[in-house]
């Protein structure tokens, strides 16, 4: 009985896996393809079998309590949460910065919820593996708790994330932190420099420079921690008060901009892997980001090279005009456009004919 329904349960699976009729074929798109994903997958410490496992907040309560760094990036988009995914990157956080990197903003203020929304949803379509985290912008949940919970909640039910991330430690920030997580969802804190506070902070300024600005920093960490959240960013402090910070709390501290000593880090995707090239990028992109790699220097390469190719019809050739038509059906449709005509047409036709002959693209004739 137990082997029948096991045979049941795996016919179940394969059914469930079976592709549904609205996908299409490939027989135009082949979709996207990994790139390296293995050597990738392969250089992180995530590689392997439990590459695999799906990241949660006990994940990362795990790590921190075994003192392993905490990777995090930030990205808003599906293809970068591909790479993301691919990498083994602990956490995906989808920021409001996107305001900035993506959409052009001076600051993070405009940015909406609904078009938050939106970015993770294509962020969630592309990483299976990290835990998926969703910032709440700017003026979606200062008014009340209440509507900080229902922000919340469209955070995940429409956004697909695991969990939200709100910056600041006033009061009602902490009200707010303490309500979501009363309603069963996880969240993130951010202290130090919080982006949607420019206005009282007089712009990007770091944090913790003085005493009281520092003993400030760890004070509402840990009303942070008090409220339930399982984690607290700690942006562009001194790593003195960082250390403090992360010392006393028993949650996990990512740092950006905040030395060494935090629990993990935290990047946005565009920032360290170099991609930014215009004045307005060079102008957002923070003092502290190292970038690992150019990809902006590829891109704009890559971008000239296609100009160049497109200029002087080296673009396409043979190898990609892929779709072929035989030499006898040619011939009907060029007497097709003449009937019509077209002779214009029909003389293109035969002499685009008679080009790919020579390259040997069309079928023999059957």
């Amino acid at each position: 009985m137990m082997m029948m329904m096991r045979r049941a349960f795996r016919h179940l699976a394969r059914q469930q896996r079976r592709p549904l009729s609205h996908v299409p074929e490939s027989a135009v798109y082949g979709g996207p393809r990994p790139q390296d994903v293995g050597a990738a997958a392969g250089a992180g410490a995530g590689a392997g079998a439990g590459a695999t496992r799906r990241v949660t907040v006990t994940t990362l309560r795990g790590k921190h309590r075994r003192g392993e760094p905490i990777t995090v990036v930030t990205a808003y988009d599906y293809p970068s949460a591909v790479h993301v995914d691919s990498a083994g990157i602990d956490v995906c956080l989808v920021g409001d910065s996107a305001a900035m990197v993506v959409h052009g903003h001076d600051t993070t203020l405009p940015i909406s919820l609904d078009v938050m929304l939106e970015h993770c949803r294509a962020v969630a379509r592309g990483a299976t593996r990290p835990l998926l985290v969703g910032d709440l912008p700017f003026g979606c949940y200062e008014s009340s708790s209440t509507r900080a919970v229902d922000s919340a909640v469209r955070v995940l039910k429409e956004g697909g994330m695991d969990a939200i991330k709100l910056e600041g430690g006033a009061p009602s920030r902490i009200s707010a932190a303490k309500a979501i997580v009363e309603a069963g969802i996880a969240v993130m804190g951010h202290v130090g420099l919080t982006p949607q506070a420019i206005s009282v902070l007089g712009g990007f300024r770091p944090q913790g420079k003085t005493v009281d600005s520092a003993v400030k920093v760890v004070e509402t960490a840990l009303a942070l921690q008090e409220a339930g959240c399982f984690s607290v960013v700690l942006e562009c402090v001194p790593a003195p008060v960082a250390a403090a910070a992360t010392s006393a709390l028993q949650i996990p501290t990512i740092g950006i901009g905040a030395g060494p000593f935090c629990s993990g880090q935290v990047l946005v995707y565009h920032d360290l892997l170099g991609m930014m090239q215009h004045p307005h990028h060079a102008k957002v992109t923070p003092k502290f980001c190292k970038q690992f790699g150019n990809v902006g220097h590829v891109i704009n390469k890559a971008l000239s090279e296609y100009k160049q190719e497109v200029e002087t019809r080296s673009f396409p050739g043979p190898s990609h005009t892929p779709y072929k038509i035989a030499a006898a059906d040619v011939d009907g449709f060029a007497n097709a456009l003449q009937k019509m005509g077209l002779d214009e047409a029909a003389n293109a036709a035969a002499a685009a004919a008679e080009n790919a002959e020579k390259d040997g693209e069309l079928p023999e004739n059957k």
